[in-house]
């Protein structure tokens, strides 16, 4: 998202927000609460936040007039009586309290760390009060179910009591931003859920699972990196290259007098997915002074059962073939003087 209009010190904190909170948070409704005649920034915006498989929304308000101050959190109206300064009764809760009133008391806005604080914080509050809520309810196979993982998010239908089979959870994985660059959780398949089967027994399967397939992704790293090294005969060094996932490299190439860049971007499922190209020339440049650059080329000879490098040497030659018509657009798009 564009930080934009919003105050220095409120950008920052909202900035690390977004890219240290453990799931991938939602921002909308952003809004200045200020005179606008007097450039007051934007100060308010509505978070939207993972929570069970569904989105929570608080708002969330600053006064950019008086910047020392924390920011106001206002709940959904469903959460009419989640109070997170007053709750008390629950194991940790007066623990989590006090440390949000702290966070609160020793505010300073130019710490950018301070918002993702409060928010982790009141979140895990958030999961209290839920927890409590669900305590009450007169389920027992809910209730049995929630004691057995009590530490895992889980969204379960609440039956009734002489229900015969009781019906399966609704199950989501969520994934850090540091995962998602090594293992897509899109790509899989949940095990089966078996009637009679509580949490507690199936989660020790979707564990062992995703484990397998964790370590199989972490093996990837070393094809694709084999494949990168494979092509530095071929091309030379590389000029960059993500040493940790190894899901992209860049290396330097010519046709002729024709200098050009070649970025080489990986999936996960590399070398089932054959890398996406892109072309980019080193002596064109568009009017927007831009670089030109090609559309991402995937269209090309390529078995993931080569070795890395025949994969390398097929490549190559695709690409003795691709710069010719790449130059030849250049040259074509560029503008005549």
């Amino acid at each position: 998202m564009s930080f934009d209009g919003f105050p220095p010190f409120i950008s920052a904190q909202l900035h690390y927000l977004l890219n240290h909170f453990p799931d991938k948070i939602k921002v909308e409704q952003v809004v200045s609460g200020g005179n606008k005649s007097y450039g007051v920034g934007l100060d308010r915006f509505t978070l939207l936040i993972p929570y069970c498989l569904d989105y929570i929304k608080w708002d969330v308000i600053y006064n950019a007039e008086f910047p020392l101050a924390p920011p106001d959190i206002i709940f959904g109206p469903e959460d009419e009586d989640f109070h997170p300064l007053h709750m008390t009764g629950a194991e940790g809760e007066g623990d989590l309290k006090s440390l949000t009133r702290n966070i609160l008391s020793d505010w300073n806005n130019k710490d950018p760390t301070r918002l993702l604080a409060l928010i982790q914080e009141m979140r895990d509050q958030y999961m209290s009060y839920q927890r409590k809520r669900v305590g009450e309810v007169d389920d027992d196979r809910l209730k049995f179910e929630i004691s057995t993982i009590c530490s895992r998010e889980v969204i379960y239908p609440v039956g009734r009591k002489y229900a015969s089979t009781p019906s399966a959870p609704r199950l989501k994985l969520m994934s850090t931003i540091e995962l998602r660059a090594l293992f897509s959780i899109d790509d899989v398949k949940l095990p089966s859920w078996l009637d009679g089967m509580c949490m507690a027994e199936y989660l020790p399967h979707l564990e062992e699972s995703l484990q397998k397939q964790v370590l199989e992704a972490v093996s990837l790293i070393d094809i694709r990196r084999c494949f990168i090294e494979a092509l530095t005969p071929l091309f030379g060094r590389p000029l960059e290259a993500d040493p940790v996932f190894c899901r992209k490299a860049t290396f330097l190439a010519s046709s002729g007098s024709f200098v050009f860049l070649v970025h080489f971007l990986f999936s996960t499922q590399f070398p089932k997915q054959q890398p996406a190209l892109m072309l980019q020339s080193s002596q064109h440049i568009s009017p927007q002074g831009v670089p030109k650059k090609s559309p991402l080329l995937t269209e090309y000879p390529w078995s993931p059962r080569w070795e890395v490098s025949q994969m390398s040497e097929r490549i190559f030659d695709f690409l003795a073939d691709e710069s010719l018509n790449f130059k030849r657009f250049c040259n074509e798009s560029q503008p005549q003087h």
